[in-house]
């Protein structure tokens, strides 16, 4: 198996998992920034334990950790309002507006990361509007949910092509413990200066610690190393391109858990449909215009 099929089958192996992570969002009765916090917390002793084990050095130079705490503050502000979003909307309205990464990836990564715009990414930005453009016109009702899950897929455009200019200088994994720390510290400070902690703190029932493992050593210390790493050899738009496909395992999963709560219009519908085609042409899109460049 070559290495990049390999990268390839394990991002989409995440991409499962992360399809999980909004359902465990809406059976975890937490808010949002509480949820996150434990998240955090737990992801982040997880990679601490497994470095310890590894006997690797998490010493980097101060500038380089200053940009990873950074990022943990992106994604951690990225989680709150997924997570949010899921609870003022539903999982399909959240996971069908974050698809919409693909096009905040395609403006964000240039402008990063310094390469050239390519103007298929253009285009398929633009198809992508137009999907959101039908979710918005049919689900009206859940406006709040659709600009809080938008605003989500622009912190994970965001993070995600930030990641992408650590890869290839330091450990995914150590990457990793940085940002859980720094996002656990970030949410921590927040809760303290919003009096979070002394009123209005809400405990995780029983079942809440079982859904709060899974989230955060399944879903976030394993899926979030993998999908960092898979980076050496996959671009950042094609990491964001592939986890594009985590609403059709969501929306799935969520409408057969949910049920009825999870049932939405025809035009809901027609409208993640011009997403996830976007989202699924565009590789075969790509390789055949840089087949025809090679030729010329």
């Amino acid at each position: 198996m070559n290495e990049l099929l390999k990268n390839h089958l394990k991002l989409h192996f995440v991409v499962f998992i992360y399809g999980f992570t909004a359902i465990l969002g809406k059976l975890i009765t937490l808010p949002a920034a509480e949820m996150v916090w434990y998240r955090m917390l737990i992801a982040f002793a997880a990679l601490g334990l497994y470095l310890n084990y590894k006997n690797r050095s998490v010493v980097y130079p101060r500038r380089a950790i200053l940009q990873m705490v950074g990022v943990g503050l992106v994604v951690a502000f990225h989680w709150i309002t997924f997570f949010h979003a899921v609870k003022i909307s539903n999982v399909s309205v959240t996971l069908g507006c974050l698809a919409s990464t693909t096009l905040f990836a395609s403006i964000l990564e240039p402008l990063i990361i310094k390469r050239r715009v390519k103007w298929l990414e253009v285009v398929i930005g633009l198809v992508i509007i137009a999907g959101l453009y039908l979710i918005f016109q049919f689900e009206f009702r859940y406006k709040l949910g659709i600009l809080t899950a938008l605003t989500s897929a622009f912190l994970a455009g965001l993070f995600t092509v930030l990641n992408k200019t650590f890869i290839s200088k330091y450990n995914p994994v150590v990457i990793s413990f940085y940002e859980m720390g720094s996002g656990f510290v970030g949410i921590t400070l927040f809760l303290l200066m919003s009096g979070r902690f002394s009123s209005g703190f809400v405990a995780p029932t029983t079942p809440d610690w079982l859904w709060l493992v899974i989230l955060g050593i399944v879903c976030t210390a394993y899926a979030y190393v993998v999908s960092i790493d898979v980076m050496k050899v996959l671009s950042a738009y094609s990491v964001v391109l592939t986890i594009n496909m985590e609403p059709v395992y969501g929306i799935l999963m969520a409408f057969f858990i949910f049920k009825d709560s999870e049932y939405m219009s025809g035009g809901f519908y027609i409208g993640t449909l011009v997403i996830l085609s976007a989202v699924v042409l565009y590789p075969f899109l790509d390789k055949k215009l840089n087949k025809r460049v090679e030729m010329v």
